[in-house]
């Protein structure tokens, strides 16, 4: 049996046209681990491919293609998923896009894995080499990360990413925003890896720089404790993504420092409290985002900040409002996305039922496109001042100070700020609105605004 399994990538992403560089890759996790799930004794050939590095054969030979999906790769999911049916190759499609809209998922494949995979794409492949697939499988509802295999990152060429070093200690958030994917997708029950079992992933592998890709590291504080605790003995340095509120417990901070943290993926969001309330984030206005800053500085540890705009309490004055903020704190990387309501979600729920979704080709949900209609501004002034304030965050000397606030004077630092130059000064190259302008514009044959108001229905 011989077993292909694929990371589709946008436009954005995908090799040869892709807005990122090597420089801002790391290998994913997701191929490795559901490599690793695959029973030996079915003897299997398996195949990884990350599109975002590779071309996918034309040709390509398979028994089995499965195919992680996110939203903004579901139109090219799809599109693989209908050239290698033809090709008689039967197609498996997974992941949060799939879990959230199972239905238009099914359509595509010939079997669809709906929820976390552990349990049910073992059972998927069994079942396929009795000839008795069913055409849906669903997380079961005993699921645990107990006793999992360790990923094969072994699989992947290592030079073909700026690191393989990426591990997951847990798996979902306790928070409900109501832009976020992970609630209605797996809920808020956050799974755990035992802490043992982490450790042992990380002395595997042997490297001193990792990243941990968990959405919300200090989500059980006793956890967290235990972890940071043994990572401490392993003197390493580590990447990874925790919520604000860790700036209420000084210990925990302290203990995540001495453990290694070198840097943290923070969604701070918004500068304005009264946009944070209507994501359902009110917990982020506990926080001193000044004291925040300067204390995980004061510990050796960069941040990521992580900001959106378009919220409906968002004024045209919100982009250089932020930036400004950003400057002033010295974030190191700062990164900003539009909002996006990915179905499935409660926002996506509530802008359809005010009539506000402008779009539904999934390709667009990418965090970098517009795809609803704004409250306070324009579709052009959001994606206008969305790139913005991207290149005024990126020039040469507004790196320089950011920086220099921050005393971040290492080279990943650098060599990130660069990508990310590279990235903001092509944002206009690699996506546009064009879709959503063009459709505004007079149609000749039909009069005025006809395919705006087709989209809006």
């Amino acid at each position: 049996m011989k077993i292909v399994l694929i990371s589709p990538k946008g436009p954005l992403y995908r090799h040869r046209g892709g807005i990122f560089k090597k420089s801002l890759r790391y290998q994913p996790l997701t191929l490795t681990t559901l490599a690793a799930l695959v029973p030996e004794d079915l003897n299997a050939e398996i195949q990884l491919i990350d599109e975002s590095i590779q071309v996918i054969p034309e040709n390509l030979e398979a028994d089995i293609v499965g195919m992680t999906v996110i939203t903004g790769t579901a139109k090219r999911s799809y599109e693989l998923a209908a050239q290698f049916r033809q090709q008689g190759i039967f197609v498996v499609l997974g992941g949060p896009h799939v879990t959230l809209v199972p239905e238009e998922a099914a359509e595509h494949a010939d079997a669809i894995c709906v929820g976390y995979a552990e349990q049910s794409w073992p059972q998927l492949l069994r079942d396929f080499k009795e000839k008795q697939p069913k055409h849906r499988y669903d997380q079961d509802s005993t699921f645990t990360l107990e006793g999992s295999p360790f990923p094969k990152r072994d699989l992947f060429n290592k030079h073909s990413f700026l690191t393989q070093a990426v591990f997951e200690a847990t798996r979902s958030c306790a928070h409900h925003c109501d832009f976020c994917v992970a609630p209605s997708a797996w809920g808020s029950k956050q799974y755990q890896h035992p802490v043992d079992w982490v450790i042992e992933d990380i002395k595997r592998l042997g490297q001193k720089k990792i990243i941990f890709v968990d959405l919300n590291l200090i989500s059980d504080k006793g956890y967290a404790t235990e972890l940071f605790t043994q990572l401490i003995p392993l003197n390493i340095q580590w990447f990874g993504l925790s919520t604000v509120l860790i700036a209420h417990d000084d210990h925990l901070l302290e203990l995540m420092a001495r453990s290694g943290c070198k840097g943290l993926l923070l969604g701070l969001e918004t500068v304005s409290e009264t946009s944070l309330k209507e994501t359902h984030k009110q917990f982020n206005a506990s926080v001193n985002y000044y004291d925040l800053i300067k204390k995980l500085h004061g510990l050796g540890i960069s941040i990521q900040g992580c900001f959106v705009f378009g919220l409906d309490n968002d004024l045209i004055d919100v982009f250089d409002e932020t930036v400004e903020f950003v400057l002033e704190t010295g974030i190191d990387l700062p990164r900003y996305a539009v909002l996006t309501p990915f179905p499935g979600t409660p926002l996506y729920q509530r802008l359809n039922d005010e009539g506000r979704i402008l779009t539904r080709d999934w390709e667009l949900y990418d965090g970098q496109h517009v795809v609803f209609e704004p409250k306070q501004m324009s579709v052009e002034e959001l994606l206008l001042g969305h790139e913005r304030a991207w290149k005024k965050t990126y020039t040469y000397s507004n790196i320089a100070k950011r920086l220099w606030q921050a005393k971040n004077f290492q080279s990943l630092a650098i060599t990130s700020n660069l990508g990310y130059r590279f990235y903001a000064n092509n944002l206009d190259k690699f996506y546009n609105c064009d879709w959503h302008i063009q459709s505004m514009m007079p149609n000749p044959l039909a009069g005025f605004g006809t395919e705006i108001k087709t989209m809006k229905r």
